[in-house]
Order: C-alpha cells, then sequence, then structure tokens
C-alpha cells in the first residue's frame, strides 16, 4: 500500500517522521512530473467542464509534479500524430509524461479519445489509449474526466486505483436538519441523501457501496438506521433498545460495529449486516464507543473508551479479547483506520486541562510501534478523519474557518483543502472504492 514505507520508518522521533511520511505517501520516489495540455473540444463548455475535472483530478492525487501551463510550447497535441517529443521532453516543459487527447460532439453523444505518452520512450511512447462515449452533458464530461484520471493513477501510481470516482458522505444542516449528504471525492456534485426530517449522524457506507448505515434519532430513541443506495430509501433494521451510536462496517460487509447503551453502559456491540446476531464484545466501567474495523485483516477493532477517565484510543481483537491502549494521555476520539491495516488516524488534544493549550488536532500513528505524527496545526477543532480507498488522502472536519466544514489533505498533512462551505458540515465518510 502507499504508505507502507511508514512502516520501517515512523519508529524515528516523530520530530523527524515528516518526511518521511511525505515519501510513503509519493511511494518513495520522486514524483511523475507530468504534463496536460487541454483537450481540443468541440463543445467549449463540455471541453472546460472536461479540462478543468481531469486537472484537478490528477493535481489532487499527490504522485504528480504537474507541469505548469505556462511552460507549454504553442502548439498542443490532440491525436498521436500530433506529438512533437522533443518540445515536452526537453526544457521548460522537461515533462516525463503527457496526457493529451480531444472531445467530440456529435448531436446528444460525446466522444473523449484520450492517451498518455512517455515521452523520454520516442520509439515506444504509448502507456495508456481510452476512447469513452457517453451522452453530452456536464455530468458526464465530469465523470469521464474522473475515470481517465483514474485510469492515468492506476498506471503511474504503483497499481493502486485512483479515487476520482469515489464519494464521500457526510452530515449537513443546510437543508435545516442534520442529514445525511453525498459529494463526489472533490467536492462538486453535493446532494442530499436522506430526508428523515430528525437528527442523523455517523454516516457508514459499505464497502460494495450498496447500504449507508447511520444513527438517528427515531420515536424510539437512537437506532442505528440502514439505508438503500440502489433503492433509494431507508429499509428494515431492528432495533435495539438504549443510545445506539457509531455503526461501522467490517471490510468484507457481513457485520456492523456499534455503540449501545442498552444494557446500561455504552458497550460495543457486533452484529450481522441484517441486524441478527448481536454480541457484546466490550464489558468496561467507563463508555465505549465509536468502533472501527481493520479494513485489511478484519481481526481487529478500534475504539474510544473512558474507562481510564478522559476518552483514549484502544484496539482489540474483533471478539473483544487482547484489549491494548493506544494513546497514552489528554483526550483521544474518532479512530479510522487505513486502508493497509497499519495506521490509526484520530483526533487528539494531547494536552487537556485547565491552562492546557487545547488544540484539537488529526494525528497519524503506526499501530506496531505507536508512533505518531502531526497532520494538522492550523487552529480549529479538527475530528472524524476517514481515508480515501487509496490511502494516499484523508478527509476530515473542521471549524478552523469558522463553523465546521469538510477538508480534505494528503496523508502527510500537505494540500488541505475545505470541500463544504453551505450550513455546517461534519462526520465525513470516504467510499470504499
Amino acid at each position: 500500500m502507499v504508505l507502507a514505507a511508514l512502516v520501517a520508518i515512523i519508529a524515528v522521533a516523530p520530530a523527524f517522521a515528516q518526511d518521511w511520511i511525505r515519501t510513503g505517501t509519493g511511494l518513495g520516489v520522486d514524483k511523475v512530473r507530468l504534463a496536460v495540455p487541454e483537450f481540443k473540444a468541440s463543445n467549449a463548455d463540455l471541453g472546460k467542464t472536461f479540462n478543468d475535472t481531469l486537472w484537478n483530478d490528477l493535481d489532487n492525487a499527490g504522485i504528480f509534479d504537474m507541469v505548469s501551463k505556462s511552460f507549454f510550447p504553442t502548439s498542443v497535441p490532440s491525436m498521436p500524430a500530433d506529438v512533437k517529443f522533443n518540445d515536452w521532453s526537453a526544457p521548460p516543459p522537461n515533462a516525463s509524461m503527457l496526457a493529451f487527447g480531444n472531445l467530440a460532439v456529435t448531436g446528444n453523444n460525446m466522444t473523449v479519445q484520450g492517451w498518455l505518452y512517455d515521452v523520454k520512450n520516442v520509439t515506444s511512447p504509448q502507456v495508456l489509449g481510452k476512447q469513452y462515449s457517453d451522452a453530452a452533458t456536464m455530468d458526464a464530461a465530469r465523470k469521464t474526466a474522473h475515470k481517465f484520471a483514474d485510469e492515468i493513477i492506476f498506471r503511474l501510481g504503483g497499481g493502486i486505483q485512483g479515487i476520482a470516482e469515489s464519494e464521500i458522505y457526510f452530515v449537513s444542516s443546510r437543508s435545516g436538519r442534520k442529514e445525511i449528504w453525498a459529494m463526489d471525492y472533490d467536492g462538486a456534485n453535493q446532494h442530499q441523501v436522506t430526508r428523515l426530517g430528525s437528527i442523523s449522524l455517523s454516516p457508514r457506507i459499505s464497502p460494495d457501496g450498496s447500504r449507508l448505515a447511520f444513527s438517528s434519532l427515531t420515536k424510539s430513541g437512537w437506532d442505528i438506521v440502514m439505508y438503500s443506495t440502489e433503492l433509494s430509501r431507508v429499509v428494515t433494521f431492528p432495533r435495539f433498545g438504549g443510545t445506539n451510536l457509531s455503526p461501522a462496517w467490517s471490510a468484507d460487509g457481513t457485520k456492523l460495529a456499534f455503540s449501545s447503551s442498552r444494557s446500561g453502559n455504552p458497550e460495543i456491540y457486533v452484529v450481522d449486516s441484517s441486524g441478527a446476531n448481536m454480541k457484546r464484545v466490550t464489558s468496561s466501567k467507563g463508555p465505549d464507543v465509536s468502533p472501527v474495523w481493520n479494513r485489511k485483516s478484519g481481526a481487529q477493532i478500534a475504539f474510544v473508551s473512558g474507562r481510564t477517565g478522559l476518552p483514549q484510543i484502544y484496539v482489540m481483537e474483533a471478539d473483544g479479547t487482547n484489549v491494548t491502549r493506544i494513546t497514552d494521555e489528554g483526550y483521544a476520539v474518532s479512530p479510522a483506520w487505513s486502508p493497509n491495516g497499519q495506521f490509526l488516524v484520530f483526533s487528539w488534544i494531547r494536552h487537556y486541562g485547565p491552562g492546557a493549550p487545547g488544540a484539537q488536532d488529526i494525528y497519524i500513528m503506526d499501530i506496531a510501534s505507536k508512533q505518531w505524527v502531526q497532520l494538522t496545526h492550523d487552529g480549529g477543532r479538527n475530528d472524524f478523519p476517514s481515508w480515501s480507498p487509496d490511502g494516499r488522502h484523508i478527509i476530515f472536519q473542521s471549524s478552523r474557518a469558522g463553523g465546521e466544514q469538510v477538508w480534505t489533505m494528503l496523508a502527510d498533512g500537505t494540500n488541505q483543502k475545505q470541500l463544504t462551505t453551505s450550513g455546517s458540515n461534519n462526520q465525513p465518510n470516504w467510499s470504499w472504492k
């Protein structure tokens, strides 16, 4: 996985680990220098949407050194025969790779042709050649750009699937109630998913994307609610009694873990995806909440517990055995397991109490060594991190700009960007693919 380099090197002092994380995020090699001239388009509006989306996808990937458009030659290719290799491989572009193509509209249909060339290899330059056909709409132009970007990222990013077609689910108050919303990974296409007219929290999309589990205030209290993305409606799911919060899917999609006070104290329970075969897996004096499965092995669950006082993060086997405390001070919440199963990100107020600075930031920790690195430093309260499916990005909520909004960053803490602006938006969850 993309952060594998961290395993060996995060064991050094945290003060030195940031550069190593950056290396791990970049696959441990120099970034590929990529030139992406605008595709020649017969429809200006569709062309702009496609070109802007493609550029942003590749720029956001974190693995490319994007050649500035100011360095491009005056003539850019739209077909393979147009490529003048020396114009791109020599300074000032000095590119290694060139992505180019064209977009044509005939009636209500759009056709996009795209190529990826290794301009340093004149004899056999083609790395990728694709043709896409779809309706001539802005949405289709965006989706086509996402697809081509993901193809490029897969070819040049170590065989790891890109995330341009992934989605983010989150809680928003912009409709007047706290409902579940969704958006593209880059913040585009923000749209309301639920319309329950209540308070809904902690959305968690299933690994196959077919079901969305969340906690909602119903007539009987706080229940786990199941929403079918295929049917676009809430489907039947058992009610367990007590306060039920923060559902989390196992990696194979067959089980849910959640926190419930049905027996008095909030404890972690595991059920089948249908809600059957409930099993309690924690039993402590303090509250146990916010479970999350190891996404690689499925054999461990991280969670938050107040059993020693202030909330701390623990890891246990999925059956509740072998409980290990991960954080050793302060106030730690909202763990999220990396796709490769080696790291946790979480929100941590390291110095908590009267007179303490009280900053709440996102941290990454190597589970084996328990060494950590701070990822956010820009003020506000930063919470609810969630990993992208490729392990290169993290989504989170932050109040640094005023109210709570959803932000994204690379997994080394760089390239932080705000994705939402309207209303209060929080508790983001990235789709599994």
